[in-house]
């Protein structure tokens, strides 16, 4: 049932000057195909002319329209929003729905001092509330007001738990200055500039002075510098061949860089008493509480090569979304002594040399082996009797890659269970680690195929409010016994202790 509604408010009036600059900026390309496509046609594009104008100021028009019918209003139990020019929609959403309010600022709104406000309901997709776009003051009034009404439910469900709302200000638990961000940048090599390049090409190919596809031009136009570098002989086009590489090489630097910069720059992660809170961005500002009672689980990250260089990557998994998914990014590139502090913080626990890990069964890693082969292998053996060349080696090189890999996982994949969490180890070349907690588990349940149930071996999956564990391969009787431990767990657990962790801070 909803509470009474404060009076209904608009969002800030530079919100339409914003819109109408965004409006601007996407309609001037179009503007400018259209005037290169009919260029040799000046007599119908003057005709054209006053409708691209009369369709600018519609637009305009209409989006004023728009901001004058949408409103938006907090009362005792939800936020109620209301919009729609010719056919009106309320919607409200009850504060207890309400997983995360999350601040985010673009470069636009952010020169006008406006911020978007997300409301995440833990559904994702078109469940999610926003309000674009208020002041940064009002962002967070509505953020405050959420966190209130969420602690004055748990303060009537337990009147005895003494609610702390002081802010407090203390050292960050992470952050990532300029030197940090350059340094995630170059081990964030991509290539994704050339796919855009040649997307774009392809998308305007009729503004280039010749045809993207057509091979014997190109053939043509490299013909001459061809030609050259022939001339110059093998040490020269060795050379070349390098100097290409190495410009790939740096493009896919330039671009990382680029990439991590405007995504973690000034990356800074606090404890505060609503949770962690993240803030990040150089062109969009992002500004999301994680509350701590609401992280579900924790996965670590790191890659073949960082790894060698100590770092590593910390995502918790919340009830609600970041950007579409259920893992957040508390640090994405840490050493383990910086992320020890972290993990802690949320109430979990690093593994310690004390937890005995356990592998997949032999006979799931071999049957997953000869899956995965089933095809290579009898195409490599008749490629060795009936290939006259070395071309056999190309489906033998594919089989010891998948025989190498499958071995490499069984050496890497472990599992391990205490008494108060689970473990899950996973992968050798990009290996993760998934900490979940035993209490918090929704539900556990044991998985066999047809060639399982004949070997011996199951799958637990583990799910959670925000995504699940899988563990692969376990003897079936060991599989009945982590469900066992995990359900009396859940059974045990005195939910007033979490009622507790959501108003206290840690």
């Amino acid at each position: 049932m909803t509470g009474d509604l404060r009076e209904p408010k608009r969002t800030d009036p530079r919100t339409f000057l914003v819109q109408s600059v965004s409006y601007v900026i996407r309609f001037i390309p179009a503007a400018l195909a259209l005037f290169v496509v009919m260029r040799d046609e000046l007599g119908q594009l003057s005709y054209l002319m006053p409708l691209l104008g009369f369709v600018f100021v519609g637009n305009l028009v209409v989006q004023y329209l728009q901001w004058t019918r949408l409103t938006y209003a907090t009362g005792d139990a939800d936020i109620r929003v209301e919009k729609g020019l010719l056919s009106r929609a309320a919607r409200s959403v009850p504060y207890e729905r309400i997983q995360d309010v999350s601040i985010e600022q673009k470069l636009l709104p952010r020169l006008f001092g406006l911020v978007e406000v997300k409301f995440e309901t833990g559904a994702g997709g078109k469940e999610d509330l926003s309000l674009a776009f208020l002041t940064e003051a009002e962002g967070e009034r509505l953020r405050e007001v959420v966190k209130e009404r969420r602690d004055e439910e748990v303060l009537q469900a337990a009147p005895g738990i003494v609610q702390d709302n002081s802010e407090q200000v203390t050292a960050p638990l992470f952050e990532m200055g300029p030197k940090r961000v350059l340094t995630f940048g170059m081990f964030e090599f991509s290539l994704a500039v050339v796919a855009v390049i040649g997307g774009l090409a392809q998308q305007f190919e009729f503004l280039l002075p010749f045809d993207l596809w057509d091979l014997d031009g190109w053939q043509e136009r490299l013909a001459g510098p061809g030609q050259q570098l022939a001339g110059l002989g093998p040490l020269a086009q060795i050379i070349g061949l390098f100097v290409a590489l190495a410009t790939l090489a740096v493009l896919g630097f330039a671009t990382g860089v680029v990439r991590t910069g405007l995504r973690e720059w000034d990356f800074r992660l606090d404890r505060t008493p609503k949770g962690l809170r993240r803030r990040r961005g150089l062109l969009t500002r992002t500004d999301l509480v994680m509350p701590v009672h609401r992280v579900q689980a924790l996965r670590l990250e790191t890659g073949l090569l960082r790894k060698l260089f100590g770092w590593h990557g910390l995502k918790v998994i919340s009830l609600a979304s970041d950007s579409g998914a259920a893992n957040h990014e508390a640090a994405p590139f840490a050493q383990m002594d910086e992320i020890a502090p972290i993990v802690a913080e949320t109430g979990f626990a690093l593994p310690g040399k004390e937890i005995t890990w356990h592998r997949a069964m032999d006979r799931y890693r071999l049957d997953k082996m000869l899956l995965a082969s089933a095809v290579l292998l009898p195409v490599t053996i008749a490629a060795i009797f009936i290939t006259p060349s070395w071309q056999w080696l190309i489906p033998a090189i594919s089989l010891a890659w998948i025989i190498a890999h499958h071995w490499w996982r069984w050496r890497h994949d472990c599992h391990a269970l205490d008494a108060t969490q689970l473990y899950s180890r996973h992968g050798w070349f990009a290996p993760s680690l998934a900490i979940g907690s035993r209490t918090k588990l929704q539900s556990v349940e044991i998985l066999q195929g047809p060639i399982a149930r004949r070997r011996g071996y199951a799958s637990l999956l583990l799910g959670l409010a925000g995504g699940n564990l899988r563990v692969h391969g376990m003897p079936l009787s060991e599989a009945y016994k982590w469900r066992t431990a995990i359900l009396e767990s859940i059974g045990k657990t005195d939910f007033s202790d979490l009622l507790e962790a959501r108003v206290e801070p840690a």
